[in-house]
């Protein structure tokens, strides 16, 4: 069955066969990855029956590491405690600490004394790293060849020490002291001479990142690199783990997902599937928020009230001008935003961004402008209205810009996230700029436009 066409009827129907083997047959047809969003619509012994059924086969666990986060209290809810635990002792220590960081608190400590005492032990050392850190995100399963070996030792190491052909392809040298040294080409390893010291073959000083670096510099390490894993090493320069390239995704869909929603006020645990009352609790202070700054922006144009008392078919251009400039202002924060998330820019470059941009913002508000005024011109028959309009424009246009590259990178210079707020600041200031460019203008000129 085509993993498209999984419905939640299908899914019940499957879970009701009294039939284990046969329903677990079906179940493994279908990806752990397009089970997960459908169990929101499940019910908790259903649930739990999915849980023990996808247990058997060794599934379950991958299929709880692709539980959207909003969906984790309901889902892990349903799973006694034994079964979470028995489910995340299959799971890296990267996954089994997203996961139970979603558990209350009291019942966190209840899953880890039921963990085997390994997992126990790596998990209690993850959570001594710092939240969104590398240390956090990393695996601890990794091999790792003494420099003094032979190529032929390090192969027979391989054979014994690799848990998956995902860790066997990372192969890293260390010293007595696991400091790291280099990174072996497992494709050198097997066509040299069995007796060819390890030392030899090893690509000295690879790139690494700091167990207390964020996750977002790891992710941009092996994207600026094309790193397929990324060794992570402690103060000490010892090897801890690694980072690989899936881990690195969910890092970047978190640090993407995180900036949108700071773009536009929002915050990171209000989701689709999120409940509605959380929803609101997290949109609404937000919300008002920019209801104040709309309100701020509206009292602009009551400083001109008399002019438009004068004349009306003003009101009629004012959205034209708050809209183009908002939009010119979201457009470079995005670009900016971007660039900062991706290690692309830093401040000192960051001026010459700025420059660029304001020119932008003059020559796209200058032909839009030119337009606006034509039109404003063939609408109301009065030049001076089209000339009013085309300088507010290309003020409104050009300064919107400006604080669209400036915010963000001001913001970072200071220590905050780039985009946070950006969005709603950037919006108040280019509506109340734009309302005041060009009623401030109109006024200036009410005579010729009377």
């Amino acid at each position: 069955m085509s993993e498209q066409n999984i419905s939640i009827d299908f899914l019940r129907r499957l879970l009701a066969d009294e039939d284990d083997l046969q329903a677990e047959e079906r179940l493994a047809e279908i990806h752990p990855s397009t089970l997960a969003p459908l169990l929101s619509d499940l019910r908790a012994e259903e649930i739990e029956r999915l849980v023990d059924r996808l247990f058997v086969q060794h599934r379950a666990a991958a299929m709880l590491a692709d539980l959207p986060p909003e969906l984790m209290p309901k889902i892990l809810g349903a799973v006694p405690d034994q079964r979470l635990a028995d489910v995340l002792a299959r799971l890296e220590v990267d996954d089994m600490l997203s996961i139970t960081e979603q558990l209350p608190a009291d019942r966190q400590e209840i899953v880890k004394e039921r963990l085997p005492a390994r997992q126990r032990r790596e998990l209690m050392h993850a959570e001594l790293y710092p939240a969104e850190s590398a240390g956090r995100t990393m695996t601890t399963h990794f091999i790792a060849l003494h420099e003094e070996m032979s190529a032929q030792e390090a192969i027979d190491e391989i054979r014994i020490a690799s848990e998956s052909d995902e860790y066997a392809l990372h192969l890293y040298v260390v010293d007595k002291a696991r400091q790291l040294l280099g990174e072996v080409p497992i494709r050198k390893l097997v066509s040299t001479p069995p007796q060819t010291p390890v030392s030899t073959l090893m690509v000295p000083d690879p790139i690494s990142i700091s167990s207390e670096a964020d996750q977002e510099q790891a992710a941009q390490l092996v994207a600026r690199y094309d790193l397929l894993a990324l060794p992570v090493v402690d103060p000490d320069d010892r090897m801890v783990g690694i980072i690989t390239v899936d881990d690195v995704i969910d890092v970047i869909n978190e640090e993407a997902t995180e900036d949108i929603y700071h773009l536009v006020g929002l915050s990171e645990s209000d989701r689709v599937f999120t409940a509605a009352r959380v929803s609101i609790s997290r949109r609404l202070p937000w919300m008002l928020v920019n209801l104040f700054t709309a309100f701020t922006a509206a009292s602009v144009v009551g400083l001109f009230e008399s002019t438009l008392d004068q004349l009306v078919s003003l009101a009629i251009f004012l959205p034209v001008v708050a809209g183009m400039g908002g939009n010119g202002g979201i457009q470079t924060l995005t670009v900016i935003t971007r660039s900062i998330a991706l290690g692309e820019i830093e401040f000192s470059s960051g001026l010459r961004a700025v420059g660029k941009e304001l020119w932008v913002g003059l020559v796209i508000g200058t032909v839009a402008g030119v337009l606006s005024g034509f039109i404003a011109y063939l609408w109301q028959g009065n030049p001076v209205l089209g000339l009013v309009l085309l300088l507010a424009m290309m003020i409104t246009m050009t300064v919107a810009s400006l604080l669209g590259a400036a915010v963000p990178l001001v913001l970072k210079s200071l220590g905050q996230d780039p985009a946070l707020g950006a969005g709603v600041l950037v919006t108040f200031c280019t509506d109340a700029l734009g309302f005041f460019s060009f009623l401030g203008i109109a006024t200036l000129l009410l005579n010729r436009l009377l």
